[in-house]
Parts: C-alpha cells; sequence; structure tokens
C-alpha cells in the first residue's frame, strides 16, 4: 500500500480589498492530481477551513480540469475537504500546497499545517508547492528549530509575476522576498516559464505552467 499524498488548498475567496474573487487555482490541483492519481497514488485534501474551498481559474476547455472536475470520487473529496485537526501526517508520504491567490492570505500562519508539513517531513516525506503554494512553506519550521526553506533551493510566484497580474499592493507579502528572508535559495525563470526545483525532498514550482511538472518531480521523489 502506497502511503497517500495531501494536497492542501486555500479556504480563502477575496483578493484583498478588491472584491475580485479568488481560491485555488484548479490547473494547479488537476495536473499534478493527473499524474499522480495514474501513478497509483491516493489523495486526501485539506483546507484551512474544511468543507467545500472556493475555486479559481475555472476553466474546463483544459482537459486535464474538465477530468478532475468530472471524476466523482475526487470531485466528492475536494468539495468535503478535511479540517488540518483531522489529518493524521502519519498516513501520508507527501503533502502538496496548491496555489491561487487565496493562499496568500491562509497558508502562512496556520500553525496547524505547518506542524502538518513539518512531521511529514521529518518521517522522511517529501513538501511540495507550487506558484502561490509555496506561501504554506514560510513558516515550516523543522526540530532543529530551522526554517524548513533556509539553505534550499526554492521557488515559487515571483515577484516579477506579481507585478505583471497588478496585485503586488494587494498581497498581504511577496512571495520571492519572504522565502529569501527565511533562508531560501530562490530561484527563477522569466515570467510564466515550467520551472521547477527539487532539494533535499522539497519541491517546488513556479508557476500554473510548472503545475504538472511538480507532479511527476514528486513521482520520481517518491521512486527514490
Amino acid at each position: 500500500m502506497k502511503k497517500k499524498i495531501l494536497f492542501v488548498v486555500t479556504s480563502h475567496d477575496k483578493k484583498g480589498s478588491t472584491g475580485e474573487d479568488t481560491g485555488y487555482y484548479l490547473g494547479e490541483v488537476s495536473h499534478p492530481w493527473e499524474v499522480l492519481h495514474k501513478a497509483g497514488y491516493e489523495i486526501d485534501f485539506v483546507s484551512p477551513k474544511g468543507g467545500t474551498p472556493p475555486v479559481d481559474g475555472f476553466d474546463l476547455k483544459d482537459p486535464v480540469n474538465k477530468e478532475f472536475w468530472e471524476n466523482k470520487e475526487y470531485k466528492n473529496k475536494i468539495d468535503h475537504s478535511m479540517t488540518p485537526s483531522q489529518v493524521n501526517p502519519k498516513e501520508y508520504s507527501t503533502i502538496f500546497y496548491a496555489g491561487g491567490h487565496g493562499a496568500m492570505w491562509d497558508f502562512a500562519d496556520n500553525k496547524e499545517l505547518a506542524d502538518i508539513a513539518s512531521k511529514i517531513y521529518e518521517n522522511g516525506g517529501i513538501v511540495a508547492g507550487v506558484c502561490h503554494g509555496p506561501a504554506g512553506l514560510v513558516n515550516i519550521k523543522l526540530n532543529n528549530g530551522k526554517y524548513l526553506v533556509d539553505g534550499k533551493k526554492i521557488n515559487a510566484f515571483t515577484n516579477e509575476e506579481e507585478s505583471e497580474v497588478k496585485l503586488t499592493n494587494v498581497v498581504p507579502f511577496l512571495l520571492e522576498d519572504k522565502l529569501k528572508e527565511r533562508g531560501a535559495k530562490f530561484e527563477k525563470s522569466g515570467l510564466w516559464q515550467n520551472h521547477v526545483v527539487t532539494d533535499q525532498r522539497v519541491i517546488t514550482g513556479q508557476n500554473p505552467q510548472s503545475a504538472k511538472s511538480v507532479g511527476e518531480a514528486i513521482v520520481k521523489e517518491l521512486k527514490k
């Protein structure tokens, strides 16, 4: 029995005070899900508030999004996401933080999620994230008192990409800057380029374009 994979999705549905809707970015769930599901892994979902998380980037012209959305088992799972208190970290080989702008408001300061992630990691598991998902990594601390990202190559939505979508002054912090503050060796490519980095069981991708590659990198790491 392969150990399960835990996907973390945001419960936050508004971009600051703009009134614009946000949530988890569908493609950043569906594309890694497709890769991991096909590789035979079972996936569970958790969100800060549990229940049905808000969705963004809702594009069913993307065949992978459509496949995920119409998969009754997984649509039911994500619509009934667990709360952090319902998660047993011992059941999971990997925790993956999906992006979407909502993650910037409710991932970083969620101590329960950070605790789950540090337990999975200290247990020899993988911590992964894509786009704004690595907001969940900024406050994860290990048993040695160090930040998880300290000294590791990390990748996430860049300052340039945040500027390009005109949300630099809307998000509560800039993800690239915060990861660097925590000691991450931040890597990046140009706007909307697929860029994934793996360093000591931490796997991170830059943007929605990197979502599938993060899934592939998780499978590769799990096979080691």
